[in-house]
């Protein structure tokens, strides 16, 4: 059976070394029923943006994640896991419910002081190839949603996800399906409910281990706000789409410091199902990457993005045509090259350290206010750098 670290591709991770977010295994393993353990993932991270132009703000994420729970599994296909999520930034002291970072109007009203925490609840029952999940899911990096989908950096920021969560694994065929409910709502509340519907899935047409390893990714995200026990009247319904498919290609040539070369491009376009949150209805987007794998430690990568109108509900923002510097502005063309390097080192599967430096040439469109007025093109060369650590630590308590 192919695991989730085996279907995750090196050189994924162009903002944050692969090895840094390699949390183990989705698989629950028959020999270790009746094991209760305490199990304590954290990521530390200094995660720097120096970014300048119409797009975005740079800023700087310096702290860390935590997550201490029980993992007990009563039966050799049921796993258990309960805890809490703790997030902190140093030099803060207070935080939103939800720490999400998208086009959402929504946000939380109530904040949190000292510590953003959260429980931490997952049920997981496997059947054979299919794993069922309720509660916290396997998100973020699990998914492994390409980059103008999901920006990396929603690992250091962004909430567990919550919700149910379908994983398929078969010889030929990846599929991962679920809904990350993110903001609930009760009679009478004052902000929308809404949720994330995703689908990431792989065909693969050999074996991964084969010399030249063929695939085509197919994703699709879904997010819809609104609710009907809500007060909100205005523009009170949206329901907004991302979707990407492509081909890749992977040569594992196992040398002595080519290690492994990648190539992979994908079609994406952005549709406004309903409602009116954003100015374009629709848009289109390309984006091609290359990656390669020098020694044991080493991970390089370019891409290249082009879009039209494409409004992206998670990517990084250099892949989009939505500004996130001047609120509700929007470019109706984006082009992006992207370089990028890493160092990641694992120890003992438990621990990984890792470095990345990032770097964007973006040529913009035309910015247009939510009242009309322009602003030319303006080309801009922008880049990030960041060092991060990661724990994963198991310790047996008993056998039940």
């Amino acid at each position: 059976m192919i695991g989730v670290l085996s279907v995750i591709p090196v050189l994924l991770y162009g903002q944050i070394p692969e090895a840094v977010l390699r949390f183990g295994d989705y698989r629950v393993q028959p020999e270790e029923k009746g094991r209760l353990s305490l199990r304590i993932d954290n990521l530390s991270f200094f995660h720097d943006n120096e970014f300048t132009g119409p797009v975005m703000k740079g800023y700087t994420l310096p702290g860390l994640w935590l997550q201490p729970k029980l993992r007990y599994q009563p039966l050799e296909n049921v796993r258990l896991e309960l805890g809490l999520h703790a997030l902190t930034y140093h030099g803060a002291s207070k935080y939103p419910n939800y720490a999400y970072r998208d086009i959402a109007e929504w946000k939380g009203e109530r904040f949190q002081k000292g510590l953003h925490v959260l429980p931490y609840f997952r049920a997981q029952l496997q059947m054979k190839r299919l794993n069922v999940v309720l509660g916290n899911l396997y998100g973020g990096s699990y998914h492994q949603l390409i980059e103008p989908l999901y920006t990396p950096e929603l690992n250091l920021t962004a909430d567990p996800e919550m919700g149910a969560q379908v994983l398929l694994d078969l010889p030929r065929f990846h599929l991962d399906a679920w809904v990350n409910w993110e903001s609930f709502i009760f009679r009478q509340d004052v902000h929308k409910e809404a949720f994330t519907v995703g689908v990431a899935s792989k065909i693969r047409y050999n074996a991964e281990e084969s010399n030249v390893h063929l695939y085509t990714p197919v994703q699709i995200l879904f997010q819809h706000r609104g609710g009907e026990l809500d007060t909100i009247t205005h523009r009170s319904i949206s329901t907004l789409a991302n979707a990407a498919v492509g081909f890749g290609l992977t040569w594992n040539a196992d040398r002595r410091i080519l290690k492994r070369v990648s190539v992979e491009a994908d079609a994406m376009g952005y549709r406004q199902v309903s409602g009116s949150l954003c100015p374009a209805d629709q848009g289109y987007g390309f984006y091609a990457q290359s990656g390669v794998g020098l020694g044991r430690y080493v991970n390089a990568k370019a891409g290249y993005f082009r879009g039209e109108d494409f409004m992206s509900l998670f990517g990084v923002p250099y892949f989009g045509t939505m500004s996130t510097r001047y609120s509700g502005a929007t470019l109706d063309t984006m082009s992006t090259l992207y370089l990028s390097a890493d160092y990641s080192r694992e120890f003992m599967k438990m621990f990984a350290i890792g470095a990345q430096f990032s770097l964007y040439y973006s040529s913009p469109g035309i910015l247009t206010f939510p009242g009309g007025a322009t602003r030319p093109k303006q080309n801009t060369v922008n880049y990030s750098f960041g060092v991060y650590f990661r724990a994963n630590m198991d310790f047996l308590l008993r056998w039940l």
